[in-house]
């Protein structure tokens, strides 16, 4: 069987865990700052975790993480 191609852009989003869980950043934090709290802000730091539902789509995203 032929490699799989790795996606490009869930490769530089997503990582896994140990455990097999898919972590992710939380989003609304690029741009248009100023209106946004800074308690919101501080809270988008964090990171997250992909929710089940997605996580098989994003596990075949990228295959060899």
């Amino acid at each position: 069987m032929p490699k799989i191609k790795t996606h490009s852009g869930a490769k530089k989003r997503f990582s896994l865990t140990k455990t097999g869980k898919v972590k992710r950043a939380k989003a609304y934090k690029n741009h248009i700052l100023n209106k946004k709290t800074t308690k919101r802000k501080r809270g988008l730091r964090k990171g997250a975790y992909a929710d089940v539902t997605n996580e098989s789509a994003v596990k075949k995203m990228i295959p060899y993480k």
